[in-house]
């Protein structure tokens, strides 16, 4: 089992930044890929960003040029850098990690909300 704890959610207004952090726990050693999905109220859940062991990246088109997902494989930790932040990216924010795609375990959520 792996076990994920997300970091660093909170309330910021539009055009602040702010960086989540998820690290993980257990059987690390049979991570692949660990990535950031979201779900906004009302909203089904989405791919936010992903990142592989080779550094292959995929990107939510929206997100592109705003947010940078990075990984230190040492401290077993994802990141989430978001700057530019919009009214439209409020929503939980859920660290996802796992061996083969679909990733399987997911974090609990951390809560992003941007607002004046």
């Amino acid at each position: 089992q792996v076990q994920l704890v997300e970091s660093g959610g909170g309330l910021v207004q539009p055009g602040g930044s702010l960086r989540l952090s998820c690290a993980a726990s257990g059987r690390i050693s049979s991570i692949y890929g660990m990535g950031w999905y979201r779900q906004g109220p009302g909203k089904q859940r989405e791919l936010v960003a992903t990142i592989t062991d080779d550094g292959t990246t995929i990107n939510l088109d929206s997100v592109k040029g705003r947010f940078i997902i990075s990984r230190d494989t040492a401290k077993n930790t994802v990141y989430l850098q978001m700057n530019s932040l919009k009214t439209e990216d409020t929503a939980v924010y859920y660290c996802n990690a796992g061996s083969t795609w679909p990733w399987a375990y997911w974090g609990q959520g951390t809560q992003v909300t941007v607002s004046s």
